[in-house]
């Protein structure tokens, strides 16, 4: 059987059914061309109409913008593929949610002319899944370890397996590496203390395992789109 090329309007028509993926695309200069209803109301916007057209500046806070921004320019400028990029993303509502976002650049002519991206829900583990026993002492592991986390190696002697075994567990069940599922424990702890105490940001990157405040600054930033002292705020 030959390769079958699927036209572009079938595979938009595929993503706007997906309620926990948000997908959209870009031409090179930054304009939306294509979104579906869950990206539209990741925008704060009442229909697709409303988004084509506009960029992320006319869409997002400045710092969620210039990450989106940055982002596409290194896919337009590389046309590499930025893949499991993990963020944490304001759900409609305000309620802040985790996802892995993966960017694709798009051809024509041997030129990249636009991105596409998805980024997909991050809600809940698994449970059915043999594996989640181990994996519960991993996670009591990491929830332990906040102020000094733990190594790959040692969360797969926590969970007794190899650690390319926990790679493919976790991937499985969490979406997340090993790495990656520490950093969000470590993160899910600093938007608590956030909301919930009046710990300054410098007693608040100590007890989530970071070396200084500009460090914890520069993670929290990167993956929310926002400064801690920003979130505090916004979140009271």
């Amino acid at each position: 059987m030959g390769r079958v090329d699927l036209p572009a309007d079938a595979l938009v028509a595929l993503f706007a059914e997906l309620t926990g993926v948000m997908f959209c695309a870009k031409d090179a200069q930054g304009r939306y061309t294509e979104v579906n209803d869950a990206f539209v109301r990741r925008t704060n916007q009442r229909d697709r109409s409303a988004v084509v057209g506009r960029r992320a500046g006319e869409l997002f806070v400045p710092a969620l913008a210039e990450r989106y921004e940055e982002q596409d320019a290194r896919v337009l400028g590389e046309g590499r593929t930025l893949r499991h990029e993990l963020e944490l993303i304001r759900r409609e509502g305000g309620v802040p949610g985790w996802y892995l976002t993966t960017k694709v650049p798009v051809r024509a002519d041997g030129r990249v002319v636009g991105v596409v991206s998805v980024s997909e829900d991050l809600r809940s583990a698994d449970e059915s899944d043999p594996a989640m026993p181990a994996l519960t002492r991993v996670v009591d592991l990491v929830a332990d370890r906040i102020a000094d986390p733990p190594r790959v190696e040692e969360m797969a002697t926590t969970a007794g397996m190899s650690t390319s075994a926990l790679e493919r567990r976790m991937r499985a069940v969490f979406g997340l590496a090993p790495t990656q599922f520490v950093l969000r424990t470590r993160i899910d702890r600093a938007r608590s203390l956030l909301t919930t105490t009046d710990l300054p940001l410098a007693e608040v990157a100590l007890a989530c395992g970071f070396y200084d405040q500009p460090a914890f600054t520069r993670q929290f930033a990167r993956l929310a789109g926002e400064t801690p002292g920003q979130f505090r705020r916004r979140a009271r």
